[in-house]
């Protein structure tokens, strides 16, 4: 049972959440290398995410991913170990963020696939995170990678999404980075954070083109 101390945390961190305030939730490590209008180039180091695929509706999927991944760091492992919360969480087309990467982060599997991931704390390697209880949680090691990153508040729903990452595209078309994959989602804050104070982002994995030749 949570000693007193322990549950008076759990209240601030709570109320704290509300307000949006994240104090003591790490974030995978990234520099921003350059500046796109409002959108930003980050450059993320190598990172390790817990993640699951469902199938189902955007906003019904990211819910059961959610809990499905909250469970294995809550202590649903090998080692009934739990494993620090972290953000945030990423949703997108599944294909694009396996093979490409990305960070809780939803991306789409075919028609009515989602894969619903959270990223690991820093100090873990592979060898040293517990195994998934839950056959259908997986680990996996992401490289470091260069993304587009646009920041919203608000709602995260699926046409917030959509309008989102057609804004971050537009933005990239004007540049010379290019989007190698879809957009994926991340959110960083619980459902019931202020909508005005949730920090959402749509990110897309990218690399940058060279200078167009002169015409001779």
């Amino acid at each position: 049972m949570a000693g007193v101390g322990e549950i008076l945390l759990l209240i601030f961190e709570g109320v704290g959440q509300t307000f949006g305030l994240r104090a003591g939730t790490e974030q995978p490590r990234y520099t921003v290398v350059e500046q796109v209008g409002s959108v930003e180039i980050r450059r993320y180091a190598p990172r390790i995410a817990a993640e699951t695929t469902v199938t189902g509706p955007e906003e019904a999927a990211r819910n059961a991913g959610f809990r499905r991944v909250a469970a294995y760091i809550f202590g649903a492992n090998q080692a009934k170990a739990g494993v620090a919360m972290t953000a945030p969480v990423a949703q997108g087309r599944a294909a694009e963020t396996i093979a490409m990467t990305s960070p809780v982060a939803q991306a789409n599997a075919g028609a009515d696939g989602w894969v619903v991931q959270f990223f690991m704390p820093a100090k873990y390697t592979l060898a040293t995170l517990p195994t998934p209880s839950d056959p259908s949680v997986r680990l996996t090691a992401l490289p470091a990678q260069d993304f587009a990153v646009l920041r919203f508040t608000g709602a995260r729903g699926p046409k917030a999404v959509g309008t989102q990452s057609r804004t971050l595209q537009a933005a990239l078309s004007a540049s010379l980075w290019r989007a190698t994959a879809r957009p994926t989602a991340w959110f960083y804050d619980p459902p019931w954070t202020l909508p005005l104070l949730r920090r959402n982002e749509v990110a897309a994995p990218v690399t940058k083109a060279g200078p167009a030749s002169p015409h001779r």
